[in-house]
């Protein structure tokens, strides 16, 4: 937000406070400055003079010799400028003048005529090219009017004092303003505020009798919407101090009525827009939803297409405006318009800046309007236009208005506590201070009891508790004039939590057996479901869907992490890759209902991924070695044959009493296709948070066996559908304490043996902690072992 100091003074007395000592405080006071500009860009030794007198060069047909008066005496310039005529007063720099480009005026000659001096564009004058009208854009700027000769031209053009740049933080619209930051600089200074005395004084004729109809169809949308009409409108050029403020402001001057509606944009905060009220349709103003595929041309020439979600002005037939961006080229005021509607209204915050966004079209008011402003300043902001045209002449002003404001934005009361403030900020100001601290910020205070009643208006809605308030007085106070004190109180040990702890350790773990983390994406494509074949019915397809996805393949929340590791696993594959297995630690989110209403279940998920160099029991051993070394022990595998997307007989899930502690598998060669691959996958996905529950750090040693173990190897034959974990049940429930180890070194199916059976050996180590076994005891417990096989298998040794 650019604030001409010069502007600032007529609303707070800063004479004698120089800029920068003035910038620092406001800094301090919680307004940033982010540059200081002085107006003059640098201009020295340039004056105003009168042409007198132009004759043609004798040596160069597109120059020409004026003499130039200015004031003192007449000395002759030799110019090629084309626009110029005897008469007019000019901006003439003399021998020895600087300019903002760095050019230096010496005397020379041009063409073998001297020329003294030099007569300026405006863009010479340091005043940015988009900021000057049309006719000054090409050639020498022509002074407006009859100025004392030799008068300095920052004098007379205002170019004289400093801009400073405020950044103004989104929940202060109130501060988008030149009586905004007044209010700050009078609070911070500890000085008065003056706002201008808007008041009216020769009204005509009645709104009612020039306006036919007005309407508000979305009170949503529109929150407040005040009109006043003016007649007999002279549009010419504006007065110079006006036209100069604008131009300090970064605002273009166009004509008298556009720079009235924008002067009061920057002095008060609220855009306004006039319509020529001849185009207007039957007199006839509806504010609502643009219709779908509705088009209109703006202020800027483009057609542009409209949507539902759009508001808009319009007249009796068409948008005649797009609701806090932009007017429509058909109603804007030009040098023949002799009546306007002026247009102060208050719009939706949100719904400003998506127009604006799916436009293209980013203007001074959208910019204001996107903020949320307040809308008890429509009326001031109206009248106040309508008092700049009734004191410049512009026009007169019809008497009455029409004002639609269903919703009123109403003042906030909120109690103060005197010891809270100072708890706080850690000071101790008194009563009165913060009672006149927040009476200068407009926040109207008394005390009551022992506490401070503070009544916030409207344009502060950035203030909505107690804190709040705290928080102006101690800006204000200044922060850094509260000393600086120790930290008090008690320290607590930092350190990882339990499930921190574990997922180091499983993380650890696999990697010491040769696995590589990946981290992948939360969100994935619904289609991935169908890619590894989960059945329609299966929970979770119940999905958790995000409302502004990067695409269709990131729309949705993953309930399982198996999509996730075939995708990193069939990259590396088609990539060449021989040999990959690696693991992921993440979570997976389960709604907790349909449609989702409340934030999701996140669950905790542990995957394991292989191929190349691998197979089942390679994976089943790195979790068998896992469980192990987290102190889970008593898991077992029980085959699963309902999971589509493993191959059917090669999955098991693994149980632990109830609890199901996740699935291990062959990949379905289905999915496999799904995914390119042509090497067998095997894949684990386990519920993190059970493992956690059940894990055990604990560590207990126990000494080194005494005794000497015997070892007794076993070939069986059996039917060949039986599991090895049924053998392994036996020998474990039979051996009692002196099966020390049950190691199965061969499965074999081929000569000597019948079809439909297969040989299955195993070493058994039996052990004693407390005597040495005799061949005699080994062998009782082992012909047991075998006796058991022979009955519940119906084995058979094989000779």
């Amino acid at each position: 937000m650019l604030i001409p100091v010069k502007w600032l003074k007529d609303y707070v007395n800063i004479e004698g406070i120089e800029t920068r000592e003035l910038a620092d405080k406001l800094t301090m006071s919680g307004s940033h400055v982010d540059s200081i500009d002085k107006i003059d860009k640098g201009v020295e030794n340039v004056v105003v003079g009168k042409i007198e007198e132009i004759t043609p060069h004798p040596n160069a047909d597109k120059l020409v010799i004026t003499k130039i008066n200015i004031g003192e005496e007449t000395i002759q310039i030799v110019t090629g400028a084309k626009n110029i005529n005897e008469e007019d007063y000019v901006p003439v720099a003399l021998v020895g003048a600087k300019l903002p480009n760095g050019m230096k005026i010496k005397k020379g000659k041009l063409r073998g005529e001297v020329s003294n001096g030099m007569l300026c564009s405006a863009g010479e004058l340091g005043i940015k090219e988009d900021l000057i009208s049309k006719e000054l854009k090409d050639g020498i700027y022509i002074l407006d009017e009859e100025y004392p000769l030799g008068k300095d031209i920052k004098s007379v053009l205002g170019l004289k004092g400093e801009v400073i740049d405020f950044e103004i933080t989104p929940n202060r619209p109130d501060c988008l303003s030149i009586v905004g930051m007044a209010r700050e600089t009078a609070a911070t200074l500890g000085k008065e505020l003056k706002v201008p005395n808007v008041k009216l004084n020769n009204e005509v004729d009645e709104i009612t009798d020039i306006i036919n109809k007005l309407e508000v169809l979305n009170s949503k949308l529109c929150r407040r919407y005040y009109t006043k009409v003016v007649k007999n409108i002279n549009v010419e050029k504006s007065p110079l101090w006006m036209r100069r403020r604008l131009i300090e402001s970064n605002v273009r001057p166009i004509n008298n009525i556009v720079d009235i509606t924008n002067y009061v944009m920057l002095e008060l905060g609220q855009p306004i827009h006039a319509f020529d009220l001849d185009k207007i349709v039957n007199n006839t103003i509806t504010v609502r939803n643009a219709e779908k595929g509705e088009k209109m041309t703006t202020l800027d020439g483009v057609e542009r297409e409209l949507d539902t979600d759009m508001l808009v002005i319009a007249d009796a037939e068409s948008p005649i405006a797009i609701a806090g961006v932009m007017g429509g080229e058909d109603s804007e005021v030009t040098e023949n318009t002799k009546s306007i509607l002026i247009e102060s209204a208050n719009f939706d915050g949100r719904n400003v800046r998506l127009t604006s966004r799916k436009l293209g079209l980013r203007t001074e008011a959208s910019a204001k309007f996107e903020k949320d402003l307040d809308p008890n300043i429509s009326e001031l902001a109206c009248l106040r236009v309508c008092q700049l045209i009734e004191e410049i002449g512009a026009g007169e002003v019809v008497k009455g208005n029409i004002d639609i404001y269903e919703n009123k934005s109403n003042i906030r009361e909120i109690k103060l506590r005197p010891k809270k403030v100072n708890s706080l900020l850690g000071v101790e100001l008194s009563v009165d201070y913060i009672i006149d601290t927040l009476n200068r910020l407009e926040l109207e205070s008394k005390e009551i009891d022992d506490k401070i009643l503070v009544k916030v208006p409207t344009f502060r809605n950035d203030i909505q508790m107690e804190t709040d308030l705290v928080e102006e007085i101690g800006r204000i106070y200044g922060f850094h004039n509260i000393q600086s004190a120790p930290l008090i109180g008690s320290l607590t040990k930092g350190g990882k939590s339990r499930n921190r702890e574990i997922q180091d350790y499983i993380k650890y773990s696999l990697t010491g057996m040769g696995l590589n983390e990946i981290t992948t994406y939360s969100f994935i494509s619904p289609k991935a479901y169908d890619s590894i074949n989960l059945h329609e019915e299966s929970l979770k397809r119940r999905n958790v869907e995000i409302m502004n996805p990067l695409g269709e393949d990131y729309s949705v929340m993953r309930s399982t992490l198996i999509p996730n590791m075939l995708d990193v696993l069939s990259r590396n594959y088609k990539h060449g890759v021989e040999k990959a297995w690696a693991y992921e630690i993440g979570n997976s989110f389960i709604p907790k209902s349909i449609p989702v209403n409340t934030l999701p279940h996140e669950i905790k998920a542990l995957t394991i991924g292989m191929y190349g160099e691998t197979n089942f029991f390679n994976l089943k051993g790195i979790l068998d070695k896992l469980f192990i070394e987290l102190g889970i022990k008593g898991f077992e595998y029980i085959v699963e044959e309902n999971h589509d997307t493993f191959h059917p007989g090669r999955c098991a899930n693994i149980l632990y009493g109830n609890h199901v502690l996740g699935t291990i598998g062959e990949i379905h060669p289905d999915v496999l296709g799904n995914y390119g691959m042509k090497e067998r996958v095997y894949i684990t996905e386990l519920d993190l948070d059970i493992i956690s529950f059940l894990t055990n750090l604990e560590r207990k040693y126990s000494e080194l066996p005494k005794y000497p173990s015997m070892t007794r190897d076993i070939a069986i034959v059996v039917d060949e559908d039986i599991l090895v974990k049924q053998i392994e049940d036996i020998i474990k429930d039979n051996g009692g304490k002196l099966v020390e180890e049950i190691n199965l070194f061969d499965i074999y199916q081929g000569e000597q043996i019948e079809n439909g059976k297969k040989s299955v050996a195993y070493s058994i180590v039996y052990r004693s902690l407390e005597k040495t076994l005799t061949d005699e005891e080994v062998s009782k417990v082992h012909d047991k072992v075998v006796e058991k096989l022979t009955s519940e298998l119906k084995a058979e040794l094989r000779k």
